[in-house]
């Protein structure tokens, strides 16, 4: 944001308005997202960033089609059971009768019971695009990167951030 308050010569706060503007009047998440096909497989992960200091970590937690590699839903809180179960609420129900595979985080077998969902380790390759996409989530966005001196002040920029850099993602992959 100051590289942007600098090349514009604008107020970090306006850009902060414009910014929010922007993102508020985008259409909702889920249109952004291809229809799932009957063979679809879902990859399920979690990454940290923090709001305000190190302590304050934040999960993102989110579900990506493998065929798609678009982010069908995410939701960013702590790491818990509820967490992931606000995860698996917000992935639209014809991809949660996807097989699905994620690591062997507990939270993970506590939430997802649907007799398709695998836990695995990374060297399976089952969850290989999630975590490429985590990868390149840190490399577009810097507040995700893990020793930066870049970080969100606060939640709800963290949140909208996130939003809107998945929502411009997922429609990029549909043209």
């Amino acid at each position: 944001m100051r590289g942007v308050q600098r090349a514009l010569g604008v107020h970090r706060h306006t850009l902060a308005i414009w910014l929010l503007e922007l993102i508020v009047r985008l259409p909702a998440f889920r249109t952004s997202v291809k229809p799932a096909q009957s063979d679809d497989v879902l990859e399920l992960d979690e990454l940290w960033s923090f709001v305000g200091q190190r302590r304050q970590k934040r999960w993102l937690w989110v579900a990506l089609c493998r065929r798609t590699r678009q982010i069908v839903a995410f939701v960013i809180g702590d790491r818990s059971a509820k967490t992931c179960r606000k995860l698996w609420k917000r992935i639209p129900k014809a991809y949660q009768q996807c097989r699905s595979f994620s690591d062997f985080w507990h939270a993970y077998q506590q939430v997802i019971n649907t007799g398709k969902h695998s836990s695995v380790g990374k060297e399976s390759g089952e969850t290989a695009h999630v975590e490429r996409w985590n990868n390149t989530l840190r490399q577009r966005i810097s507040r995700y990167v893990r020793k930066s001196l870049s970080f969100s002040k606060n939640d709800k920029f963290h949140h909208l951030v996130t939003k809107w850099y998945i929502y411009e993602y997922n429609l990029s992959l549909t043209t």
